[in-house]
C-alpha cells in the first residue's frame, strides 16, 4: 500500500473546549479531528494518517513521551498546532512546555509544514504554568505565523483544520512541481546555461532574477539597470542584483561580483527618506557554503543564516545585507531560490528587521558618500 500523508496534531489533551454544544476536553476534539481527516479519500484511496498520542501504542522503556512526541514531529509531513495558550507539561518548573517544544522543533526543521489554529485562550492558575504560557505566547508572536480568525468552538476548529490540510496539500504539490521543473543539471536549460561563458551566463542569471522579481506585485524598476525597488509597507528597499557564474571556489567567477557593498556609495543619490538599502541579491551558479561567503565578506564577525534558498549574511555593524541564492542553474531553479527566500522571510518574521537594517544601511551609505564628495 502506498504511503499516506502523515499528519500530527499538537495540542493539549485535558484542557476544556466547546464541542457539540457541550464542555468537553481537547482529547475529544483531537479524536474527532483524526476521524474526520482520515475519512478523506483520493480516487477511493486513503490519503491521511493522523498521529495523536491518545492512540499511540506504548513504547519501550528507554524512551519517554517527550522524545516520542518530538520524533513524531520530525516524521510528520504536516503539523497542525491547536493553540490555546497552554504550552503543556514540562519536565522542570523552568522548562518550556511540550507543546512549545513541539512547535519549536517543527519550525526549526521544516516551517512550511506547520499550520496553526487559534482557539480561545485557556486560564492558568499556577505561577509556573503562567510563566511558561507567557513564553509560549511570546514565541508564537515572534514567529509571525498566520492564524486567521480565532475559532470559537470545536466544530469551527475542525473546519479550519480541514481547510489547512487542503492548503498544505496544494502547497506540497506546488513545491513538487517546482522540483520536477528543475530537472537534472545535465539536461535542458541547465545544460544550455553550462555551455555559456562566464560573461553570458552572468548576464542571463541576472536577467532571470530581475524578471522574476519584477513579476512580484511589491517590486518595481529601480533607477539603474542592476537595481529594483522592493516595497514593504510604506518603505522601499533598493535591491541590487548580481550573479556569480561559476563555482564560488573559482576566483575568476567570484571576482566578477567581488565585494559589492564596497560600491554602495554609488547608489547614495537614489536613497532618500523613503528608499533604503542597498540589499544585495547574489545568484550563485552552484552550491554556496558559509565558509565561502565569509571569505567573500572578508571577516567572520557577521550573522550567517543557512537556509534552503542559500545563505543570508547580515553585518550588524555596517548593516550590510547579502542574500546568496544557491544552485541558480536554469530559470526554474533561480526563480525557486528567490521564492524560497521570500517564503522564509515571511515565515521567520525577519521582514521588519530587514527593513530596519536597510534604513540604517542607507544612513551609513549616505555618510560615506558625503565624505567621498568632500
Amino acid at each position: 500500500m502506498p504511503n499516506k500523508i502523515k499528519v500530527m496534531i499538537s495540542s493539549r489533551c485535558n484542557d476544556p473546549v466547546q464541542l457539540d454544544g457541550k464542555s468537553k476536553i481537547f482529547t475529544d476534539l483531537r479524536k474527532r479531528i483524526k476521524q474526520e481527516v482520515e475519512k478523506a479519500r483520493l480516487f477511493s484511496q486513503e490519503l491521511f494518517e493522523v498521529w495523536i498520542n491518545e492512540d499511540a501504542p506504548p513504547e519501550e522503556g528507554s524512551t519517554d513521551s517527550w522524545d516520542i512526541c518530538l520524533q513524531q514531529i520530525d516524521e510528520a509531513d504536516i503539523v497542525i498546532v491547536l493553540f490555546n495558550g497552554n504550552p503543556g507539561w514540562a519536565k522542570e518548573s523552568g522548562d518550556i512546555g511540550i507543546c512549545h517544544a513541539e512547535l519549536e522543533r517543527a519550525l526549526s526543521t521544516a516551517p512550511a509544514k506547520v499550520r496553526l489554529i487559534q482557539l480561545p485562550m485557556c486560564s492558568l492558575k499556577i505561577e509556573a504554568e503562567k510563566a511558561r504560557s507567557e513564553r509560549f505566547t511570546q514565541y508564537i508572536q515572534a514567529q509571525n505565523l498566520f492564524r486567521g480568525a480565532e475559532t470559537l468552538n470545536g466544530e469551527q476548529a475542525i473546519q479550519r483544520v480541514l481547510q489547512a490540510l487542503h492548503d498544505a496539500v496544494l502547497d506540497m504539490a506546488s513545491l513538487a512541481r517546482r522540483e520536477y521543473r528543475k530537472g537534472k543539471y545535465y539536461y535542458g536549460q541547465a545544460l544550455s546555461w553550462s555551455h555559456l561563458d562566464f560573461s553570458s551566463r552572468k548576464e542571463i542569471m541576472e536577467s532571470t532574477m530581475r524578471k522574476y522579481l519584477l513579476a512580484r506585485s511589491d517590486v518595481n524598476e529601480g533607477s539603474t539597470k542592476d537595481s529594483l525597488l522592493l516595497q514593504i509597507s510604506d518603505r522601499k528597499m533598493l535591491i541590487v542584483i548580481h550573479a556569480i557564474p561559476g563555482s564560488m571556489s573559482i576566483a575568476s567567477a567570484r571576482e566578477m561580483v567581488g565585494r559589492p557593498f564596497y560600491r554602495d556609495h554609488n547608489y547614495a543619490r537614489y536613497l532618500n527618506g523613503n528608499i533604503f538599502g542597498p540589499i544585495h541579491f547574489i545568484g550563485c551558479h552552484k552550491k554556496v557554503t558559509e565558509t565561502q561567503v565569509l571569505g567573500l565578506v572578508g571577516h567572520p564577525d557577521v550573522t550567517v543564516v543557512n537556509a534552503p534558498f542559500g545563505v543570508y549574511i547580515i553585518d550588524t555593524i555596517q548593516q550590510i545585507q547579502l542574500v546568496f541564492l544557491a544552485d541558480c542553474r536554469d530559470p526554474s531553479s533561480t526563480e525557486f531560490a528567490l521564492q524560497r527566500f521570500f517564503a522564509w522571510l515571511e515565515q521567520s518574521g525577519e521582514t521588519q528587521r530587514l527593513v530596519e537594517r536597510a534604513e540604517k544601511r542607507a544612513r551609513v551609505v549616505n555618510a560615506i558618500a558625503k565624505e567621498i564628495r568632500e
